[in-house]
């Protein structure tokens, strides 16, 4: 029984909208996040406070911090963003390209966080995690949406279909050619949403693991009952899309591109091939200026929930013994790249010399990260690339006041 509560929203207000909401704060190089601070209104002003600091200021210093927690108080202040006076759940949808879907915006439980109704499958970096803690702390606030992931059920998705039939209180179309829309949920169908909510046996986090662990060290610092809930955005399975996430590596690590290939051919049938698997157990492959189809052998399979993965079979086969790359998140030769650049991105990355060859992944699915999590497991890092991503600013939940 899911424990997903209504909360009183701080939000745009909705003829500013388009202009306030912005891309989380870590797919964003400092020159994008500054260009997004040439308007004052943008919410990149609060989710990476440095921007209003001189070029090369540290993101992580106190002075960063403080900038964010007086471009918060600035935000309610100028009224472009005003907090709602009953609490609700929101409706918060997006449309990119072929691709929509519509999930909830709500305050997920730390306790459940805390003892694993809310699945995680990635492991934390201590340094990220400190730095949004610290964040949230000193904002007294919570920001940015955590992604959940659940099964979709036959009374959720009516609820949804028949919340999102009306107008939104506002629909905006941004710079990258998504749209997002909210509908604030009216108060009358505030407790059958929260009954249906409760419904749910388990959740899962798609992305942000810094900010639910953020949350829970919070209020095992804090024990009140507004840290006992964290910001989250709630998807029905699906309804989501999930991308490659893609990896491009500097070297060969010593050998010679037919060396390489002859050394793959122990784990995979190696051919030439085109520029995207067709399923799971393959892998497309950029080097030399061709592309070589890679189908990992019977022996290298595995059920295993995590072992089983086309990211762990590349990590196992390939980037750890041929390629020397033991530790992919603190490696300086091995890069990621998300799945929405596709193989053109990889293509060019290897054709400037910018990588000596690149692998072009089948998306981790929803199926597999419901494994992994069910399991008590965790992925290998940058397994999953969700899109579209969801927008920070769209609603902000206050600590100063229960959920």
């Amino acid at each position: 029984m899911a424990d997903v509560r209504p909360f009183c929203a701080l939000r745009p207000r909705d003829d500013l909208a388009g202009v306030v909401i912005a891309p989380p704060y870590d797919v964003l190089s400092d020159a994008q996040a500054r260009a997004f601070a040439a308007d004052r209104r943008s919410f990149v002003r609060v989710t990476r406070g440095e921007v209003d600091l001189p070029e090369g200021a540290n993101s992580h210093s106190e002075a960063a911090y403080a900038a964010a927690r007086r471009n918060l108080d600035a935000f309610r202040a100028e009224g472009w963003l005003a907090q709602d006076a009953a609490p609700t759940y929101y409706l918060y949808g997006q449309v990119m390209g072929d691709h929509q879907q519509v999930g909830i915006i709500a305050a997920a439980s730390v306790a459940e966080y805390d003892d694993g109704r809310i699945a995680r499958h990635e492991l934390t970096r201590p340094d990220k995690e400190d730095d949004r803690t610290h964040h949230m702390d000193v904002l007294d606030a919570q920001v940015g949406l955590v992604f959940l992931a659940y099964r979709p059920t036959a009374a959720l998705t009516a609820l949804l279909a028949a919340l999102s039939a009306v107008d939104p209180a506002w629909e905006v179309t941004t710079e990258d050619e998504v749209v997002h829309r909210l509908w604030p949920v009216p108060a009358a169908q505030v407790e059958p949403l929260r009954d249906a909510l409760s419904e749910l046996d388990r959740l899962y986090i798609a992305d942000g693991h810094h900010r639910s662990a953020a949350a829970s060290r919070i209020h095992a610092a804090r024990g009140d009952e507004a840290s006992a809930y964290f910001l989250s955005g709630l998807y029905p399975a699906d309804q989501l899309q999930v991308l490659a996430y893609n990896r491009l590596v500097r070297d060969l690590n010593g050998h010679t591109q037919d060396a390489f290939l002859a050394a793959l051919s122990a784990a995979f049938e190696v051919s030439p091939g085109g520029d995207t698997p067709a399923a799971r157990g393959e892998i497309a492959m950029v080097l030399g200026g061709k592309w070589w189809r890679l189908v990992a052998r019977p022996h290298v399979r595995s059920d295993d929930p995590v072992e089983g993965l086309d990211v762990a079979i590349l990590q196992r086969e390939v980037l750890a013994p041929l390629l020397g790359i033991d530790d992919p998140r603190r490696s300086t030769r091995i890069s990621f790249m998300g799945g929405i650049h596709g193989p053109a991105g990889l293509e060019r990355a290897v054709a400037c010399g910018g990588a000596a060859v690149g692998f072009h992944l089948v998306p981790t699915g929803l199926d597999q990260l419901f494994a992994v999590a069910d399991a008590g497991d965790v992925m290998p890092p940058k397994s999953t690339w969700f899109e579209p991503k969801l927008r920070e600013g769209v609603a902000v939940r206050s600590l100063r006041s229960p959920a």
